[in-house]
């Protein structure tokens, strides 16, 4: 029954920072923070945010193709925040450290460039 309660609390944790990121990722990217809880308009606007096409949003329901978007969508989603492919690994990996990273970070919203020559990571 601890090990059940203990393992809620670190769910209920690591969904709250997930929720708190994105809703700062959003924002940083000149959209309204509470669209990020809303589902399916959450991904519409992420698909906007990383400037890809609509029609992504339809690839991220369909089994398989979903996986090919997902991984594109976090690699445009690191490039929109100046950020480079290794960081949209890390997105794709392990989201819990660096989304949080992105969202809170020094990380400033370019839409598909780099804000800086060298940007850091």
């Amino acid at each position: 029954m601890v090990i059940l309660l203990i393992s809620l609390v670190i769910s209920l944790a690591l969904l709250l920072v997930m929720a708190v990121s994105m809703w700062k990722i959003f924002t940083k990217a000149g959209q309204p923070g509470w669209m990020s809880l809303i589902p399916v308009l959450n991904v519409i606007i992420l698909v906007q945010i990383t400037g890809k096409e609509m029609w992504w949003v339809i690839l991220l329901f369909v089994p398989i193709a979903n996986l090919v978007a997902t991984v594109i969508i976090s690699l445009a989603l690191a490039e929109a925040f100046g950020k480079d492919a290794l960081w949209g690994l890390g997105l794709i990996f392990l989201p819990m450290i660096f989304l949080p990273m992105l969202a809170f970070g020094n990380a400033q919203y370019v839409r598909g460039g780099y804000a800086r020559a060298g940007a850091s990571f």
